[in-house]
């Protein structure tokens, strides 16, 4: 599997070839069928491996004892870091089951949804102690803000890669903290005049 998540990151899902994959891993190409399936099935496989490892990695930095602010920033840190550590791998997930190139797009949903859900629990716990605690669901549109801010970085990160994941992290932080901070106070900022 990780050849193949290096094979189909570089060529993509159509130029991919079998033929490559079992190359890449000095494996018979009738072997790479008999474990893995089809093309299909291993493309498939590798999305949803890559992906569980990126949850699992921003998931586990966030648990123990830590302030709501220092579980974001391990969450941040640990979200940059992997993509560092792992170029193919999110690759594969962010450029390539993003795309109408195959049918897969469905996948990225479902694991980008599974990032906004912890993302809105970890913004949604640090109001418990406000005025006007905010519920997880409330905290979605924030949370799908964060996760699209994170992977808008990633991508300028690709044409600035002399800045290092946890350089990426504290900016981010400082940005999202900084004005996060006022909504775990219960202060939110309204157009001049009120609503519209």
């Amino acid at each position: 599997m990780d050849a193949a998540v290096e094979v189909f990151a570089a060529h993509g899902f159509h130029q991919a070839s079998m033929d490559e994959i079992s190359d890449t891993a000095g494996v018979s190409k009738p072997m790479l069928y008999a474990y893995l399936g089809s093309k299909d099935e291993l493309f498939l496989a590798c999305v949803r491996r890559e992906a569980a490892q990126l949850i699992a990695a921003i998931s586990g930095a966030t648990g123990g004892d830590l302030s709501p602010d220092e579980q974001l920033w391990h969450g941040l840190r640990s979200f940059f870091a992997h993509v560092s550590e792992n170029r193919a791998s999110w690759t594969l997930l962010h450029r390539l089951a993003n795309t109408r190139e195959n049918p897969y797009s469905g996948e990225m949903t479902e694991w980008r949804e599974q990032a906004v859900e912890l993302i809105a629990g970890l913004l949604a716990q640090a109001t418990t102690g406000a005025a006007q605690p905010v519920q997880t669901d409330q905290m979605r549109p924030f949370a799908v803000a964060l996760a699209g801010a994170s992977e808008s970085l990633v991508d300028w990160w690709s044409l600035h890669p002399d800045h290092t994941a946890d350089g990426l992290a504290k900016r981010l932080m400082n940005l999202v903290w900084m004005g996060f901070g006022d909504l775990v106070e219960g202060r939110s900022w309204e157009p001049s005049g009120g609503r519209p």
